[in-house]
């Protein structure tokens, strides 16, 4: 099987320029609508399918993306895979703004979102699922964006604990200060649900999460604002794409079938049905 990738660009990392040959597809799920059109196209003749996570126009606050719409949709795309960028601040004195974290674990701060497709609500799914998520991530893939990173000789992080708090305020120093005693490396508002989700479908799922700022626990620091995170964004967000760009190529040249069939096989034991 051909890999296909689902591309989610967090805030001004969303360029749709990255596909080739691109044409947009409305959808619908059994969720309600994804955040935006689905754009399909080819990096280096790997389909892809790109969607903006708060929508092409950053309309949808945090809380509001229809996680679960977007990955549905993505699914449904018969894509394998998916990569996601997100901005982020920095827990860590090393995490300096404008660099790359590949994360590995989450902690979930959330508290309002649907972080099940097993809801009992939808006829496509029935059952209760209960997922592992010792590894939220996969490994597999984000070994790829690691490699990626080096070759490029970009300024990356194996790994990290990404906190997702609700927002959209950011968070209070006493908080910043809580996350980082809890070993907490960096920050964000949309890791969770999404990569929870993506456990569920059975789909390879990785993160770049592109520090901005050092939030607000750091002395002599300025703290976070809308302003500090895009003005980072913009001088770095090419950092990101780079990243995609080569290593989309790689992972369509690379053997799934192991991987993706073990992802499935997880869900499946993990689904508990109703009594007949």
């Amino acid at each position: 099987m051909k890999p296909q990738i689902g591309i989610i660009g967090g805030t001004g990392l969303d360029d749709p320029d990255i596909l080739e040959g691109r044409t947009e597809k409305y959808v619908d799920t059994p969720y309600g609508k994804p955040s935006d059109a689905l754009i399909l196209g080819k990096i280096k003749n790997v389909d892809c399918v790109l969607l903006a996570r708060h929508g092409r126009h950053h309309t949808i606050m945090p809380s509001n993306i229809n996680y679960r719409a977007n990955i549905w949709a993505l699914k449904e795309e018969n894509c394998s895979h998916v990569l996601v960028t997100t901005a982020c601040g920095s827990l860590r004195e090393e995490i300096q703004p404008g660099d790359l974290v590949i994360i590995d674990q989450f902690i979930d701060k959330t508290t309002k979102r649907h972080c099940t497709l097993y809801d009992g609500q939808h006829s496509t799914l029935s059952g209760v699922c209960h997922i592992p998520m010792a590894e939220p991530f996969c490994t597999k893939t984000r070994e790829v964006l690691i490699e990626t990173a080096k070759k490029l000789g970009l300024q990356c992080h194996s790994k990290g604990t990404m906190i997702t708090i609700e927002g959209p305020r950011f968070s209070s120093r006493a908080e910043s200060l809580m996350f980082r005693s809890w070993g907490a490396d960096v920050i964000n508002m949309t890791t969770v649900p999404e990569v929870i989700l993506a456990k569920e479908a059975g789909m390879s799922y990785a993160s770049i999460a592109m520090a901005t700022d050092y939030d607000c626990w750091k002395e002599h620091e300025e703290a976070v604002s809308v302003d500090k995170v895009l003005k980072t964004l913009k001088g770095n967000a090419n950092k990101a794409t780079s990243i995609l760009l080569t290593a989309i190529p790689q992972i369509g040249s690379m053997e799934w079938t192991d991987t993706l069939h073990t992802l499935k096989t997880t869900v499946q034991c993990s689904v508990i049905l109703p009594k007949q």
